[in-house]
C-alpha cells in the first residue's frame, strides 16, 4: 500500500515540481514519519511551491506564515479574545491549526516566536494561556530559510533544529529541467488545477504501516553505531542525540516502505544519515576553519562504521 500510494503522490506532485524526485520522496518520508522538514536554499528554488503542491495532493489544509522580526507567538498559535455578544472568552486559532504549515523564512523571527513551534512540532498540541488544544492530523511543518542572507536573522537554536526530522536543500535545476519549467508554466500555473489523489486518512494509515516495517537486529545496531560514532568523532563538538537515532530509524523504515520493501537495508541508513543528522551536529571551530562541511563529516562517519552483512 505504501509504495503504490507514494507512487501516485509522486506522479501528481511531478505535474508541478520538475526534476526533484529525491526531494519529493524526502517530503513524503517526513510526512510518513510524522516529522517536519527544514528547507534551506536560496529564494526562487520552489520551496513554497513544493509545500503547496504536497498539501493539494493530500487534500490537507494549508497555511503559510511569513516569519518577520515583529511576529508574535500569538500570531502563530492563536489568542483568547472577549466576545461581547456572548459575554465570554473564545479561542481564535492561529495558522498553526492546519495540517501543513509553511513557516517561511523561519530564522527571521525572534527566538521567542520560534519557540512557539516547539510544543506543536514535538507533541502536536498547542498551549495558550492554561488551555491545551490538539492539532489536526496529519501535521507537517515545512520551514524555509535562506542560507546566504544572514543580516537581520536569528539562527535556529539546537533545540529547535532537533525538532526537524530532516534538513534538505532543493538546489538549482539543470538546463533541461529549467526549460521544462518554462514550458510547464508557460500558459498557466499547473498548481491551480492540481487534484488531490490521497485522503488524509490514507496518510494516517500509512504512518501506522511504516512503524511495522521490519528492522533486523544487525541493521538496528548499525543505526545506533552510526549515531554513537558522531559523539566521539574528532571533528564533531556535539554529536547526534537519542532523538536523532530514533529519527534515523523511522526515516529508514519510511524509505523502505516507499521503495516497496517491508524491511530496512543498510543502504537506507547510508542515504538517510546525511539528511537526518547533518543539522543536528555541531562541528568544532577548527573543522569549520578548514572549510569542511557537516555533510562531509557525516559521510566520513558512516564510512567508518562496519556495515552489517547477510550471513550465508
Amino acid at each position: 500500500m505504501i509504495a503504490e500510494t507514494a507512487a501516485r503522490l509522486r506522479e501528481n506532485i511531478q505535474k508541478v515540481i520538475v526534476g526533484k524526485d529525491e526531494i519529493i520522496d524526502l517530503a513524503l518520508i517526513a510526512m510518513l514519519c510524522e516529522g517536519h522538514l527544514l528547507l534551506e536554499d536560496v529564494p526562487g528554488t520552489g520551496k513554497t511551491t513544493l509545500a503547496k503542491t504536497i498539501a493539494a495532493s493530500l487534500g490537507c489544509t494549508f497555511r503559510r506564515v511569513q516569519f518577520t522580526p515583529d511576529l508574535l507567538p500569538s500570531d502563530v498559535t492563536g489568542i483568547y479574545y472577549y466576545n461581547q455578544k456572548r459575554q465570554e472568552f473564545e479561542f481564535r486559532p492561529g495558522p498553526i491549526f492546519s495540517q501543513i504549515l509553511l513557516a517561511d523564512e523561519i530564522n527571521r523571527a525572534t527566538p521567542r516566536t520560534q519557540s512557539a513551534l516547539l510544543e506543536a512540532m514535538q507533541e502536536r498540541q498547542v498551549t495558550v494561556d492554561i488551555a491545551t488544544h490538539e492539532l489536526p492530523r496529519p501535521f507537517l511543518v515545512m520551514a524555509t530559510q535562506n542560507p546566504i542572507e544572514l543580516e537581520g536573522t536569528f539562527p535556529l537554536p539546537e533545540a529547535q533544529l532537533d525538532r526537524f526530522l530532516m534538513k534538505v536543500a532543493i538546489g538549482y535545476p539543470n538546463a533541461e529541467q529549467e526549460n521544462n519549467i518554462l514550458l510547464r508554466f508557460e500558459h498557466r500555473d499547473p498548481l491551480e488545477t492540481l487534484q488531490k489523489v490521497v485522503e488524509p486518512a490514507d496518510i494516517l494509515a500509512m504512518q501506522d504501516e511504516v512503524r511495522r516495517i521490519r528492522v533486523e537486529d544487525s541493521v538496528r545496531n548499525y543505526i545506533v553505531n552510526v549515531c554513537r560514532a558522531t559523539r566521539v568523532h574528532e571533528d564533531i563538538e556535539l554529536g547526534a542525540s537519542p532523538r536523532a537515532t530514533m529519527a534515523l530509524y523511522r526515516t529508514c523504515q519510511a524509505r523502505a516502505g516507499i521503495d516497496g520493501r517491508d524491511f530496512v537495508i543498510p543502504d537506507d541508513v547510508k542515504v538517510m544519515a546525511a539528511y537526518v543528522l547533518t543539522h543536528r551536529l555541531m562541528v568544532n571551530p577548527q573543522t569549520r576553519l578548514r572549510g569542511r562541511r557537516p555533510e562531509e563529516v557525516i559521510r566520513e562517519v558512516v564510512n567508518t562504521v562496519s556495515v552489517p552483512v547477510e550471513a550465508l
